[in-house]
């Protein structure tokens, strides 16, 4: 049991194996070693909060459709960088608490890109941060804090209302956005969106009839290419690095470009040179960027393996990675959540229903997913409806989220096709593994034994203390891996602590939901950190300046409310 716990934890931290295999190895050496059974299993995979996420999910594809955001983007930016802050912030926290916020951000980070008052990198990853923080205020907010609630549930608990994080989060997000206010100094003001010249990668082969072959890069002109820089020759399996001048061309090589990937089709004037978007008729349409999303179904191939023309009527052209330099045949890059690809695109690409699955698209060229206006007014009230009848206790919140997903059904808002294809498998596995770890460490007390000779060896742990340890842990953990695993991680720790001090567990558990989600360090333990990264051309240093000071507040906030609104209460005997 210990040996899975490690091996989880190095699995996660690593990133070398995508979360949903980790857990699902993890649950797989349990089974097949006993401890676990197939009763369990079963039983984890239906717990009512889990389903609560998954119906929340479902009804997110069609709510994410809406045009109310559309319409207030271009409102909410202003002359003045601290106003746009406080009005860009404010509504994105809003929408956040009730809405996806991966479609919040996704929805306004175009109209960003074209505001014509301030940097796209001044308010990027300030719309990012908002939406972390407003997802906190309800228990529908964000993923994090119905996973956590799923926990809960599972250990015989009532579980969260539906704004019981209220009075914490929306205290912790009006800290944290006065922060970004008084700090605005340091957003970087970078002249452009688009990445550095030198962040994106380009490759073309040399064709058997180019009349290329034999001469030298010099005599080719290769060398005076403007926006495009030849960085590499990949050949025979090998790379040639860097390229000289005097360096002579051969058949079937890969030649390696950075830069400009606008540029692509002075290439065209080149004999013999092909890519793959040449080759398919589709370099001379339209370029667009897209930035890959968690989850989506190219990452973790490689461009080559993606089949991007069957699947999206596009091709890959060009790759940027969180402003690092790639390197290598561009067709064995493997895609990660937040790289940027720029993609020529076929007749068919605007029309593909699989993208928003996917990506999102920087040019906002993808409108045919909207729904009408009446429509948009249909789908609020309707959520607003299920918000209203489940605070007042008439119906329960599973129960409302199914009768509004059965609505947006009927009305073709989403389709059944939509939703078996975008159903989220991978987080379903994720949490019922994480669900029976849980157990298993309970079952065989292992936890428990090390939190009570913890709890004894030190003569007790101050509550408080304790709390904030949970946090601090958790925080921690969300920033190495994602917010998800770091919550499946913790939760078992943090009611292990709580039993061993003979306290209430809901404030712990309200520590792990806030320190899960408080993601303001690193663009890789948040979607949408992940997500502006690239749109606003921001480097790890960016975060850490940035984020540190609305981490630290946001930590103060959340751990002096805690034990307030979920008072450190010891048990009855």
């Amino acid at each position: 049991m210990v040996l899975v716990v490690v091996v989880m934890v190095a699995g996660l931290v690593s990133s070398r194996v995508s979360a949903v295999a980790v857990f699902a190895s993890a649950l797989g050496a349990l089974f097949f070693a006993g401890v676990v059974s197939i009763e369990t299993v079963l039983s984890k995979a239906t717990n009512t909060g889990l389903v609560t996420l998954l119906t929340l999910i479902l009804v997110s594809f069609g709510l994410e459709k809406l045009g109310v955001l559309s319409t207030l983007a271009n409102k909410l930016i202003s002359p003045s960088l601290n106003l746009s802050i406080l009005k860009l912030g404010s509504v994105t926290a809003l929408c956040s608490a009730f809405l996806n916020n991966t479609a919040v951000v996704a929805t306004l980070a175009s109209s960003l890109q074209r505001n014509s008052h301030h940097a796209p990198s001044q308010l990027l990853i300030v719309l990012s941060y908002a939406a972390i923080m407003g997802g906190t205020m309800t228990l529908i907010g964000t993923s994090t804090n119905l996973i956590v609630n799923s926990f809960l549930i599972d250990q015989g608990e009532t579980g969260f209302s539906l704004f019981a994080f209220l009075p914490i989060g929306l205290a912790a997000t009006v800290a944290g956005l006065g922060v970004l206010v008084l700090t605005s100094a340091r957003l970087p003001k970078n002249t452009s969106v688009r990445k550095p010249i030198a962040d994106y990668l380009v490759e073309v082969e040399v064709m058997p009839s180019s009349s290329l072959i034999g001469k030298s890069v010099k005599a080719n002109k290769l060398r005076d290419l403007q926006g495009l820089f030849l960085v590499e020759i990949y050949r025979d399996n090998r790379l040639i690095t860097p390229v000289t001048p005097s360096e002579v061309l051969r058949e079937s090589d890969k030649l390696i470009f950075s830069g400009d990937v606008s540029r692509i089709a002075a290439l065209e004037q080149f004999d013999g040179l092909r890519t793959f978007a040449m080759e398919e008729g589709l370099l001379r349409s339209n370029l667009t960027e897209v930035i890959v999303l968690p989850g989506a179904t190219v990452e973790g191939k490689s461009i080559k393996a993606a089949g991007f023309r069957s699947l999206f009527d596009a091709a890959v052209v060009g790759v940027s990675r969180g402003g690092l330099p790639l390197s290598g045949k561009l067709g064995d890059i493997v895609l990660r959540a937040g790289d940027s690809l720029v993609l020529a695109t076929g007749a068919d690409f605007n029309r593909r229903n699989n993208l928003r699955r996917n990506f999102v698209v920087i040019d906002d060229r993808l409108e045919s997913g909207r729904v009408s206006g009446r429509q948009s007014g249909a789908l609020l009230f309707g959520l607003a409806l299920v918000v209203f009848t489940a605070t007042m206790g008439w119906i329960n919140l599973l129960t409302g989220l199914a009768l509004l997903l059965a609505v947006m059904l009927i009305s073709g808002v989403v389709s059944g096709d939509e939703l078996r294809r975008r159903f989220p498998f991978d987080l379903w596995i994720i949490i019922t593994a994480a669900l029976c770890v849980s157990q298993a460490l309970a079952d065989t007390g292992l936890v428990s034994a090390a939190m009570m000779a913890l709890t004894e060896g030190s003569g007790g742990i101050n509550p408080l203390l304790a709390l904030v340890v949970v946090y601090l842990v958790t925080l921690v953990l969300t920033e190495l891996m994602t917010n998800t695993a770091a919550a499946a991680l913790v939760f078992p720790l943090a009611a292990s602590l709580a039993q061993s001090l003979h306290l209430d567990l809901m404030p712990f558990a309200a520590a792990v939901a806030f320190g899960a989600s408080a993601s303001f360090l690193t663009p890789f333990g948040y979607t949408t950190n992940l997500m502006v990264q690239n749109m606003g051309g921001y480097r790890l240093q960016d975060y850490l300046r940035i984020g540190s000071p609305v981490s630290l507040v946001y930590a103060i906030v959340a751990l002096t409310l805690i034990p307030i609104v979920f008072p450190l209460t010891p048990l009855s005997p």
